[in-house]
């Protein structure tokens, strides 16, 4: 075996034990009692999760790429693949009727586990000749999945009551906002997607790259924060998801407390919320391509790999990687702001585009997971960039697209205005 694939087994073996530590971490912030609860009602409950992500490791590894024999076909089929209805009555008709004992659910992702550690040890995870093997593609693609699952599985804990879940102390801050400033975007170009051989892996929807005009427009520096939104509120817009009313005040519901609603923090809200409240400014959403251009453009028509430059992310660039559990006022990264003086274009929120999710030219569904994109290429779901506190560093990546429905209120997603 070559030395450069002896390397790359190593790093996937390791990145794979690292995720399958947290999601067990994750788990450990359950209360036993809310196992089979379902806080997102268009989601399966926490259950599903628990068999779902080592199944689709083992799925998609070693049962699909490598022709490796089953464990449980009935388990399998359970557990391969979530769901996204439009509503929760949608959910409801899709869902089981009878879920499996938490033991046996375990029981099977040890068995999953144990033949995906195999796998990753001692199967040939690269291979030409396999579509679903080039480029290691399977192995990766299971990597990048549990780690976008531990995300959503945050979205699920941060809707339970605080009696349901084990809470971890948490160090808050608000400050004076950034004063209110917008920045002008000559016109030139943005590049959207990456050639498949640039990044060692990347989803279906984000290959196809291609170069795309944009107009001159100007941008919101920072993002739209709690204090900000706090007057579209006022003035009968409507209240963000993760606000709660107390008496004459609002507080901020984050994943473990109730705080005082912290006024320099980016605002969490729909992808609807944040049209209407750019609607009543006079102003509007940018697309993914101005953020594009807002992000990694610069002044000398280069592009750069993240919006600081080319150095890899880290704790100084901004809030994501687990650093924390939640925001922290807009504008606290300098280090990490654009070539245009634009901050927080990656972390303390996901960003809301204007853009519905679909294929960039040349798309091409995925050998691994071919119908991870497709299903959602239905003008219902809008594309966000960026990272929120708990995006894996992983995928920030200038290509990475996020997506969810317009009006999905768990996402940690954020916006900024353009004119």
């Amino acid at each position: 075996m070559i030395s450069g694939l002896t390397r790359e087994r190593a790093i996937l073996q390791g990145a794979y034990e690292e995720n399958r530590q947290r999601t067990e971490l994750i788990f450990d912030l359950l209360d036993p009692q809310a196992y089979y609860e379902r806080p997102i009602p268009l989601r399966h409950p926490f259950l599903f999760y628990e068999g779902h992500i080592p199944g689709f490791s083992f799925l998609t590894l070693v049962r699909r790429a490598l022709g490796s024999a089953p464990i449980d076909e009935d388990l399998e089929r359970l557990f391969q693949r979530g769901i996204d209805p439009g509503n929760p009555s949608e959910a409801a008709a899709v869902a089981p009727t009878e879920w499996p004992q938490r033991e046996a659910v375990r029981a099977f992702a040890r068995a999953c586990d144990a033949r995906v550690r195999d796998a990753l040890a001692r199967a040939r995870i690269d291979d030409d000749d396999n579509p679903r093997l080039v480029r290691a593609q399977s192995a990766y693609n299971i990597i990048e999945h549990e780690q976008m699952h531990h995300e959503t599985l945050l979205y699920m804990i941060h809707q339970l009551p605080r009696e349901s879940k084990r809470v971890l102390p948490s160090e808050h801050r608000d400050a004076v906002p950034p004063p209110y400033r917008r920045v002008e975007i000559p016109a030139g170009t943005a590049t959207l997607g990456a050639p498949r051989e640039a990044i060692a892996f990347g989803w279906d929807n984000e290959f196809g790259e291609t170069t795309v005009r944009v107009g001159a427009f100007e941008i919101e520096a920072d993002n739209v924060t709690n204090g900000d939104y706090l007057a579209f509120v006022e003035a009968g817009g409507e209240t963000p998801p993760f606000w709660r009313r107390s008496g004459e005040r609002w507080q901020l519901a984050t994943l473990f407390d109730r705080l005082p609603l912290p006024i320099s923090w980016p605002v969490f809200v729909t992808q609807r919320q944040a049209d209407a409240y750019a609607r009543w400014k006079g102003l509007r959403l940018p697309t993914e391509a101005e953020y594009h251009r807002a992000a990694f453009g610069t002044p000398e028509g280069e592009e750069r790999a993240y919006p600081w430059g080319d150095a890899p992310p880290d704790a100084a660039r901004g809030n994501f990687g687990f650093e924390r559990f939640d925001p922290v006022p807009a504008g606290s990264y300098p280090a990490g702001a654009s070539a245009w003086g634009v901050n927080d274009l990656v972390g303390n929120g996901w960003e809301w585009t204007s853009t519905p999710f679909g294929p960039l030219p040349g798309f091409a569904p995925m050998a691994s997971y071919p119908q991870y994109s497709v299903d959602f290429f239905d003008g219902a779901h809008y594309v966000l960039k960026g990272a929120s506190p708990v995006t894996h560093s992983r995928l920030v990546r200038r290509s990475f697209r996020n997506w969810f429905r317009a009006d999905y209120p768990y996402v940690y997603a954020t916006f900024r205005c353009v004119t």
